[in-house]
């Protein structure tokens, strides 16, 4: 699994493991039922410590991304269609929404932009 963590970043890396594995699954990267490396394998890859990736995993499996099973590992998990999303997700949307409005982005651009991005997380 190839992560780009980013150590002088503001944000956690088990975030950006996070993250990145949410748009690695949302882009068709990782389909459901494929095995993640283990907490090991992965913390020694990075150059991390365990923890921090067992808390990516842990936040991963939280939000239903993720299952573990004791003989197939860490896999993928099934999408979750009509769960919607979660109180976080909105409220983060809600902050972005505002940082394009106080950026001068009108309506129509911000429409734009999200279906362009939108778009690029899904080829």
């Amino acid at each position: 699994m190839l992560l780009k963590l980013d150590f002088a970043s503001e944000v956690p890396i088990y975030m950006q493991i996070r993250n990145q594995v949410v748009l690695a699954v949302a882009r068709g990267e990782l389909v459901p039922g494929e095995r993640l490396p283990t907490i090991r394998a992965l913390a020694e890859e990075c150059g991390i410590n365990m923890m921090t990736v067992n808390r990516a995993y842990q936040q991963l499996r939280q939000e239903g991304y993720l299952v573990t099973d004791r003989r197939s590992g860490t896999v993928v998990a099934a999408p979750r269609r009509h769960a919607g999303p979660s109180k976080e997700t909105v409220e983060g949307l809600r902050l972005r929404m505002g940082e394009l409005r106080l950026a001068g982005l009108s309506v129509e651009e911000t429409l734009e932009l999200c279906r362009k991005l939108y778009e690029e997380g899904t080829e």
